[in-house]
């Protein structure tokens, strides 16, 4: 599934709701916990497939390490992560989509959940289907308006606790500190997401 990032165009639809901690909210999600997410550019993609070859090193800067990670590693959405949620931003990270199994080599991260103030599910009358917000701090809103503006067609990837939840392509530079998540979603898939996204 090819997944859009857009700079947000639409309003949360009156009506809709989500829970937080057991309690309905028309805004959404909050972020609970803003060390467990982190955004990281996406160096390479590759097709999911069984692992190959013996484990390498997940957070190396060596693009050949990098490569070996990514073929070593193990997608199966039953295992658990080795690393799960302890690697180092600050470095490169081999992870993968469990939901499709496709591997990525993402690079340092440079937004984290802490610049999040609000994750929100909702219908697209436009499209039929469903997309996700995202609301950020004035300082993340900076920071992604700067990040985004200079990798137009480019895939970021939202990583909670090492494990990619989506990886969408930028479309435009986005301002202003609202961003959309288009996809084909149902409503059900993009709550889910927006659920994960504020940490589970």
């Amino acid at each position: 599934m090819r997944i859009l990032l857009l700079a947000a165009v639409a309003v949360l639809v009156a009506g809709c709701q989500t829970e937080v901690a057991g309690q309905a909210t028309p805004t959404g999600f909050v972020v609970k916990d803003g060390t467990l997410l982190r955004f990281r550019p996406v160096l390479a993609a590759l097709p999911a497939g069984p692992p190959s070859g013996p484990a390498a090193e997940r957070q190396s800067a060596d693009p050949a390490t990098q490569r070996a990670a990514a073929q070593a590693l193990d997608c199966a959405a039953d295992r658990p992560d080795p690393l799960d949620g302890r690697d180092d931003p600050a470095l490169p990270l081999v992870g993968c989509d469990r939901a499709d199994g496709t591997k990525y080599v993402l690079g340092p991260g440079f937004l984290s959940g802490a610049d999040v103030s609000r994750v929100a599910a909702h219908p697209d009358p436009a499209t039929g289907g469903s997309v996700i917000d995202l609301s950020f701090t004035a300082e993340g809103a900076r920071t992604w308006a700067e990040w985004t503006g200079q990798n137009v067609g480019k895939q970021v990837a939202m990583v909670l606790k090492s494990r990619v939840l989506t990886a969408p392509v930028v479309q435009s530079a986005i301002t202003g500190g609202e961003t959309q998540i288009a996809g084909k979603f149902t409503l059900a898939e993009a709550r889910q997401l927006a659920r994960d996204i504020a940490g589970g």
